[in-house]
C-alpha cells in the first residue's frame, strides 16, 4: 500500500478525506494510530511523595499492558454522523477487579471543517486533523493517591525521532491557566503531527477546578522486538522501521487527582501537514485593545484639554 499511495495518512504529501481518515482511525485505533502505539497504562503511588516535580511520580505499580486488554464491539460507539467511535476495554485477566466497574476508553474523531471541540482544551482542529481522547472511568486505583500515566510507541521518520516541540502563549481563554502547547512533528516540512495541551482533567465536563497537569518524557528510541506487533502500521509504514517511545504522566501528589471521582481524561490532536496554528483569541485580542488604547485616548484628552485651557486665556484683551 506504501509503494503505490503516496499519501498515506500522516507521512505522504496529500490530504486525505475526512470519512476516509475516520476509516482509518476505526481500523487502526487504539493500536497503530498515525503509527502510533499506546503500548502501557502506568500508574505510580504518590503517597509518600511531596515534591510536584519529583521524578518519578512514585513508586510504580505493574503496568497494565494494553495488548492484554479484551475490547468492545465497535459498532455499539460508531456514529456517522459526527465521524466517531469510542473503544472501551478492560484487562482480560483482572483477579483483583480492579476494573470490575471500570474501563479504559478510546474516543477517536475525525473533522470536516475547522472548529473547536465544545470541551477543553478545545484544540484548534481542521478538516486534515483526527482527535483521540483518552478516559480512564471508575477503574479502583491500587492506592490512595494514584497518579496514572500512558506509554506511547511511535514511528521516527528515517533514522531519528519526531522532534518534540514546547509553543508558549499568553492566551488561554480556550484551556484556562494553560499557556502551553505541546507537539510532536515528523520531518522538517513536516510530513505529520500531534498536538496536544500540557492538562488532563479529573471531572466531567473539564475545566479549571479539575485540571491536572500532563508532562511528557523526552523520546528514545525503542527496540522494535519489544514492542507488540502490529499489522495496520506493517501494512501503512512497512516492516522496517525505527521506533521512538515517550511516557505522558497525569496529575501530581498534591491538588485534584483521578482519586476524586475515579475519572481522567485526555485529548490530543493528530494531522497531516503543518499543524493548525491558534491565533490570540477575541477576547484577548479586545484586552490588548482596550490595554493599549486607553494610555493613547488619555494622551488624546489631555492634548484637548490643555488646548482648549490656553485658548481660554487667550480671548482676554490686555488692560494695557
Amino acid at each position: 500500500m506504501r509503494g503505490s499511495v503516496e499519501c498515506t495518512w500522516g507521512w505522504g504529501h496529500c490530504a486525505p478525506s475526512p470519512l476516509l481518515l475516520w476509516t482509518l482511525l476505526l481500523f487502526a485505533a487504539p493500536f497503530g494510530l498515525l503509527g502510533e502505539k499506546t503500548r502501557q497504562l502506568l500508574e505510580f503511588d504518590s503517597t509518600n511523595v511531596s515534591d510536584t516535580a519529583a521524578k518519578p511520580l512514585g513508586r510504580p505499580y505493574p503496568p497494565y499492558s494494553l495488548a492484554d486488554f479484551s475490547w468492545n464491539n465497535i459498532t455499539d460507539s460508531l456514529d456517522p454522523a459526527t465521524l466517531s467511535a469510542t473503544f472501551q476495554g478492560h484487562p482480560m485477566n483482572d483477579p483483583t477487579r480492579t476494573f470490575a466497574n471500570g474501563s479504559l476508553a478510546f474516543r477517536v474523531q475525525a473533522f470536516s471543517r475547522s472548529s473547536r471541540p465544545a470541551q477543553p482544551p478545545r484544540l484548534l482542529h481542521t478538516a486534515d486533523t483526527c482527535q483521540l481522547e483518552v478516559a480512564l472511568i471508575g477503574a479502583s486505583p491500587r492506592g490512595n493517591r494514584s497518579l496514572f500515566g500512558l506509554e506511547v510507541a511511535t514511528l521516527g521518520q528515517g533514522p531519528d525521532c519526531p522532534s518534540m516541540q514546547e509553543q508558549h502563549s499568553i492566551d488561554d481563554e480556550y484551556a484556562p491557566a494553560v499557556f502551553q502547547l505541546d507537539q510532536l512533528l515528523w520531518g522538517s516540512l513536516p510530513s505529520g503531527f500531534a498536538q496536544w495541551r500540557p492538562v488532563a482533567y479529573s471531572q466531567k465536563p473539564g475545566g479549571r477546578e479539575s485540571a491536572l497537569p500532563c508532562q511528557a518524557s523526552p523520546l528514545h528510541p525503542a527496540l522494535a522486538y519489544s514492542l507488540p506487533q502490529s499489522p495496520i502500521v506493517r501494512a501503512f509504514f512497512g516492516s522496517q522501521n525505527n521506533f521512538c517511545a515517550f511516557n505522558l504522566t497525569f496529575g501530581a501528589s498534591t491538588g485534584p487527582g483521578y482519586w476524586d471521582q475515579h475519572y481522567l481524561s485526555w485529548s490530543m490532536l493528530l494531522g497531516v501537514g503543518f499543524p493548525p496554528v491558534d491565533g490570540l483569541s477575541p477576547l484577548v485580542l479586545g484586552i490588548m485593545a482596550v490595554a493599549l488604547g486607553a494610555p493613547g485616548l488619555m494622551l488624546l484628552g489631555g492634548g484637548l484639554v490643555l488646548l482648549l485651557h490656553h485658548k481660554k486665556y487667550s480671548e482676554y484683551q490686555s488692560i494695557n
